[in-house]
């Protein structure tokens, strides 16, 4: 899987279904004892009477103490992991996972971005496996790779067992100071054939982007034309991996950063693979890193089984390239449909 190492970063809480996350209602008051008979005392939120006019009166007031409490666990629970994190009682995988860290802190970051900016809409998330390893292939957009985090995000909150993604990066990712440790921490290793193998056969759900670089920093006028899936690689740890291949298809990445130009001198001094021109930066510096607030569909198709093969068949190139057009086409005909079933960029 020589060529997975290209496929850029981004390449709690359970949640199902395709509507954003909403508010937890708070519970109301329990009803009382109506009627002329009933006591005051028995009356939600009620005190002694004063006088004839004040029981109707306490007896719609809430319970004060409601939102107090719901407050105080917060703080409790805000001290505890402060209190693991300085003592260092946490733990992290051999890859440098840390799952209290990414449940806590990083989904809670991305969640309000997928929610409320991106209002990130999914379908089928049934299709990735209860248990047990998988293998989400997806297209890769966007110009900074957003959309590998908002899958990740997804995964985690529509899920009904609340699965963890565990996504593949780019060499790149592991280069960069503080992006390296955070990406780490999220749970995100390197391309690579051995790790991508290790966590599938650990039970892991694995999250691959094939079309990279090349995908990520495609011009704006070819959004939604899938690059070159590589040679395989990916179907062929699956294959060894005897798990299921989930083909993802994603709309609204495409045009958060409108990539209409790329400075190639400029890329190579930084040692970046693109420098991207959109119609917002560099001309208006920071700001031009905002993204556009599209709006999002992920849809999981049918998962392609693995497991009936044999192990040999992880060397059969013929079967590769057959298993990789096919992921490759489910992929596309998706985001056609998609394209073809939303009302607007934005809406």
């Amino acid at each position: 899987m020589a060529d997975a190492k290209v496929i850029p970063f981004d390449d709690d809480r359970s949640r199902s279904g395709s509507t954003p996350r909403s508010a937890r209602r708070r519970p109301g008051p329990a009803a009382g004892q109506e009627g002329p008979g009933a006591p005051v005392s028995a009356l939600p939120g009620a005190r002694l009477p004063l006088g004839d006019e004040e029981a109707p009166r306490a007896a719609q007031e809430p319970p004060e103490d409601a939102p107090r409490g719901e407050w105080e666990r917060r703080v409790a629970s805000g001290l505890a992991f402060l209190r693991r994190r300085v003592t260092g009682d946490y733990e992290v995988d051999d890859f440098g996972y840390d799952e209290e860290l990414t449940d806590q802190v990083l989904m809670s970051l991305l969640r309000p971005l997928a929610d409320h900016y991106f209002r990130v809409e999914v379908k089928g998330v049934e299709n990735i496996p209860s248990d047990g390893g998988a293998l989400v292939v997806a297209n890769h957009s966007g110009t900074l790779p957003l959309d590998g985090l908002m899958l990740q995000v997804a995964v985690h909150d529509h899920h009904p067992a609340a699965r963890h993604l565990r996504l593949l990066a780019a060499d790149l990712v592991f280069q960069l100071p503080v992006v390296n440790e955070l990406a780490r921490k999220a749970g995100h290793t390197l391309a690579c054939a051995e790790d991508a193998q290790a966590l599938l056969e650990r039970g892991e759900i694995v999250g691959v982007m094939p079309e990279g670089f090349k995908g990520l920093g495609k011009p704006f006028g070819d959004r939604y034309k899938l690059q070159r899936f590589g040679r395989g690689g990916f179907v062929s740890t699956a294959l060894r991996a005897g798990v299921p291949i989930v083909p993802c298809s994603i709309v609204g990445a495409e045009e958060i950063y409108p990539m209409v130009g790329n400075a190639r001198t400029v890329a190579r001094l930084l040692g970046f693979p693109y420098f991207p021109v959109t119609p917002t930066f560099p001309w208006l510096g920071p700001l031009g890193l905002v993204p556009l607030p599209t709006k999002w569909t992920i849809q999981f198709g049918e998962p392609i089984q693995t497991d009936g093969y044999p192990q040999e068949a992880a060397e059969d190139p013929m079967l590769m390239f057959n298993l990789t057009d096919q992921v490759r086409e489910q992929i596309q005909h998706t985001l056609y449909k998609l394209l073809v079933q939303r009302r607007s960029v934005f809406f």
